[in-house]
């Protein structure tokens, strides 16, 4: 059985390791979610913040520059599929040059002429509240019904509603 403090660990784990994730703006026009590199700093506490390199064209930049409220909404999957997490926080621009500098890395260079890049933005998301599922290993699961174990019963200890700020 893991306590909802375990499966925050294994989120922000996952998180720190995969770092694909689903965004949005809650009641953006648009309604879709988009693509986005996450970077975690001080994952240890399970506290973030989140933060996301993009450009001045992403509709999530243009909706916060217009006066969207910049309540978010995202969706991880583990790259093996061990955990989904459906998570939301605040995101606002924070184009720091020395928290540029400190994330900086070649993935993100890659995108961008340099440091300076006019078009460059930097998101930090304060996470607020999510729900994480683990999933077991499908072939392990099915075992466990054979010999008997309810799968709901053996899931429900799985999934975890926590606070992540």
């Amino acid at each position: 059985m893991a306590s909802d403090q375990e499966i925050a660990g294994k989120f922000w784990k996952t998180l720190d390791s995969d770092r694909t994730v689903m965004l949005g703006l809650e009641g953006h026009e648009d309604g879709h979610l988009r693509p986005m590199t996450a970077q975690v700093e001080d994952n240890d506490t399970g506290r973030g913040p989140i933060w996301f390199f993009t450009s001045d064209d992403n509709g999530i930049v243009e909706a916060i520059r217009g006066g969207a409220s910049g309540r978010a909404t995202a969706t991880l999957v583990s790259k093996g599929h061990e955990l989904f997490a459906s998570f939301d926080g605040t995101l606002a621009e924070h184009n720091d040059q020395a928290t540029i500098d400190r994330l900086w890395n070649p993935f993100v260079a890659a995108w961008y002429s340099g440091k300076d890049d006019p078009k460059l933005v930097l998101l930090r998301m304060e996470p607020g509240n999510a729900v994480i599922w683990l999933n077991e290993n499908n072939l392990f699961a099915a075992v466990k019904m054979l010999i008997g174990i309810d799968p709901k019963v053996d899931a429900k200890d799985k999934v975890a509603q926590v606070s992540l700020g």
